[in-house]
């Protein structure tokens, strides 16, 4: 479905806002083997989704799968290829998301090493596709958000993170990063601290100040990283489309099945 006018000027203000070209963000914890389960909660804390993350080295590049599968039978599938030799670099990040908890199916293949952006999308009940071409800088952050904020020195906070997002044609943002603070939590009677992250999408130019008077703004996204030696993901909350509400992705354990 077509978007408003004014939306759509939103979104181009939006997505064309250039990235700032950080360094990539040094390796001091690698990346390996590792399964475990998540949880999807919209903004009541009503669960929208049940899923799994899973990592495997493959030769030099570590390879990372997140699927959610909803209760009205949506599904989020996205696989992030990277290496960690020195500097993280993304190699690859697919994304398909479908089904009735998304206003449209999409499909985003990103290949950062050719420079390659395809979005398959769907308008109006309509298939289409957009290719791109990009000049893709060497920090760019899809797929691995979570490990480039385990690996970020006390102190020494980038400024931003680069992104490419659909809307659907692919556009490259900047993530502005900041501290929003160090939250504690509790697991029984443990009680541990987490480092609270704010990722604020950066609307530049007229767009920027006339966003907020709107009330279109896009939402900044958060995530929690148990701070200390071993740094861990703890929950994030984040919108998966544009003018889409903040979802809530936490750790989830098991529930076993009595007499299987």
């Amino acid at each position: 479905m077509a978007a408003p006018l004014i939306t759509l000027v939103l979104l181009v203000g939006f997505f064309l806002s250039p990235a700032v070209a950080d360094e990539p963000i040094a390796v001091r914890h690698t990346e390996g083997l590792s399964h475990g389960f998540l949880r999807l909660r919209n903004e009541k804390g009503a669960l929208l989704a049940s899923g799994e993350t899973m990592q495997r080295r493959r030769g030099n590049e570590v390879v990372a799968q997140m699927m959610f599968r909803f209760r009205d039978g949506s599904t989020y599938d996205e696989t992030t290829v990277f290496t960690q030799q020195r500097q993280f670099r993304l190699v690859s990040d697919h994304v398909v998301q479908r089904g009735p908890a998304f206003p449209e199916a999409s499909d985003m293949l990103i290949d950062a090493r050719a420079g390659n952006v395809t979005v398959h999308y769907t308008d109006d009940g309509e298939q289409k596709v957009a290719n791109e071409h990009m000049d893709l800088p060497p920090d760019l952050a899809n797929g691995i958000v979570q490990t480039l904020l385990k690996n970020v020195r006390p102190g020494a906070i980038p400024e931003s993170f680069p992104y490419v997002a659909a809307t659907p044609k692919p556009r490259l943002i900047k993530l502005r990063l900041s501290v929003g603070g160090s939250d504690r939590f509790r697991n029984g009677t443990l009680s541990r601290r987490a480092t609270h992250y704010v990722l604020k999408a950066e609307l530049g130019g007229v767009t920027g100040v006339v966003a907020p008077i709107i009330g279109k703004q896009p939402p900044d996204s958060h995530v929690w990283i148990v701070a200390g030696d071993t740094p861990g993901f703890l929950r994030a909350q984040q919108p998966f489309f544009s003018d889409g509400p903040l979802w809530t992705i936490e750790l989830a354990a098991p529930e076993w099945i009595a007499g299987s």
